[in-house]
């Protein structure tokens, strides 16, 4: 027994100190649980925990920069130094994750000195500068099992859930008792932080308030539990949630981003998305083409014959709530702009309908004004929901694509609605003539991408991509 307990505590210093995970005023704790017969469950946790983080990338490349090269070499991607300064970086950074876990729950770690997580980092550019791509490749190479990579617009949902089942689970008050306060965020930040060690984020993007004024605590939380961030978007961190309602309260989280990530700039100016790409054959139809509803139909019953399925009204569950959608048929959607924007509908349902459905038709895609800013939002969120999971997409349109969305200068609110607001929320009318949420300088902004997808989802590249039945 004195043997195994000799060889235990050898094995379990050498692991340690090779690891660096191990200080030396650590040492006399270590043998004295090794003396007490704690360490034999503790250490073998400990060092399994270790070996599924840094077991080997099942890819045939060393990380992101070599796969990067390869791409390059094979004329599969464009030379763009841009691009290669932010792999060679990310590649770094993919090798200083090798071995680092955030978990300090075990007994064994309370004796382990802890590793100080490295910079995450926040990407910006222009749309379709490759962005999403060269995170997705570092994400694919880094060698641990505790890394979710998710669109930022899901994961705020996701933590929205958490928030209410959490206080769903609190006691009820009592009746004449004035309920505790209690605040749900740091122990939400706890629970994610215990399933990832590394979070990676699409389009990192701020527009709603209720997500602006949790963001400080949640990520200042997320941080100190050791959770690294990598994070994409279009627009620099200083302009994040830029006019946005009561945002005085929102500029703290910045400068916890800043100090967490660095900055790194990603823009060449060249729109990879729109260049020149074999198309899937017509997916965009103009409303004024003649008999283009009939061609529609003739498209989508040639669709729906290869599906298991009959055309009928499709409902589907979201939150508790029944979303249906009039006419679909297996894996495929036909709907219209009214039907998927002009209800009170949102994120969540849009995608719940990406988990669902492989193809999307979406007709009568009208002129998007100020007049249809929020209808423009919805369509915005639709589209990024879609892309994100690869949904292929036939539309039909008033305009041409570039022509979808006209920033015109004037406020469709009624003056007085739009006074009796700022008056509830105490702003002056001067300062709340340049809000967001009148000016629609948000929308016009995220439009770009929006038209930059949907110029890459008519491609074959994509529409291949998306197609469901191979998998």
């Amino acid at each position: 027994m004195a043997a195994g307990k000799a060889s235990l505590a050898a094995f379990g210093l050498q692991f340690c100190l090779e690891n660096k995970l191990l200080s030396k005023s650590n040492l006399p704790c270590i043998f004295s649980c090794v003396r007490r017969g704690f360490s034999t469950s503790v250490l073998s946790q400990t060092v399994e925990e270790s070996s599924a983080s840094t077991s080997p990338s099942s890819s045939s490349f060393g990380g992101p920069l070599e796969h990067y090269n390869s791409l390059v070499r094979d004329g599969q991607l464009r030379e763009d130094l841009q691009q290669r300064d932010v792999v060679e970086k990310l590649d770094q950074m993919q090798k200083n994750l090798r071995g680092y876990n955030n978990d300090h729950s075990t007994f064994f770690s309370k004796f382990i000195s802890k590793r100080k997580p490295p910079k995450g980092y926040y990407i910006y550019g222009d749309v379709g500068t490759g962005k999403t791509m060269v995170m997705d490749m570092f994400f694919n190479h880094v060698e641990t099992e505790k890394k979710k990579r998710v669109h930022f617009h899901g994961f705020m949902l996701d933590v929205h859930k958490r928030i209410h089942r959490l206080k769903q689970s609190l006691p009820k008050r009592k009746v004449g008792k004035m309920a505790k306060a209690y605040d749900p965020i740091a122990p939400i930040a706890e629970e994610i932080s215990e399933e990832a060690c590394l979070l990676c984020f699409d389009e990192f993007q701020v527009t709603d308030i209720a997500d602006a004024m949790i963001l400080k605590q949640l990520f200042e939380n997320l941080f100190l539990n050791g959770v690294v961030v990598v994070a994409t978007s279009n627009r620099p961190p200083d302009d994040l949630y830029k006019n946005g309602l009561q945002r005085v309260n929102f500029v703290p989280f910045i400068a916890v981003l800043k100090e967490y990530c660095q900055t790194l700039r990603l823009d060449s100016g060249i729109d990879y998305r729109r260049r020149n790409r074999p198309a899937a054959g017509k997916l965009f139809y103009l409303s004024s083409e003649p008999d283009v509803d009939a061609t529609l139909d003739k498209l989508f019953d040639e669709m729906a014959f290869k599906q298991n399925d009959i055309t009928r009204p499709r409902s589907l569950k979201v939150h508790g709530r029944i979303l249906t959608l009039d006419k679909a048929c297996g894996t495929i959607a036909d709907c219209t702009f009214e039907e998927l924007c002009d209800r009170p509908i949102g994120a969540s349902d849009y995608l719940e309908i990406s988990a669902v459905f492989d193809t999307v038709f979406i007709r009568n895609i009208p002129l998007l004004t100020l007049n249809k800013k929020t209808q423009a939002r919805r369509f915005i969120t639709l589209i990024d929901a879609l892309y994100e999971h690869k949904v292929r997409v036939v539309l039909k349109a008033e305009t041409p694509l570039d022509d979808l969305f006209v920033h015109e200068h004037h406020d469709d609110h009624d003056p007085h609605e739009t006074h009796v607001l700022l008056d509830d929320l105490g702003i002056s009318r001067d300062a709340g003539s340049s809000l967001a949420i009148f000016t629609g300088e948000e929308e016009v902004f995220a439009f770009q991408r929006t038209v930059s997808r949907l110029t890459e989802m008519q491609t074959e590249e994509y529409w291949v991509a998306g197609d469901r039945s191979t998998n």
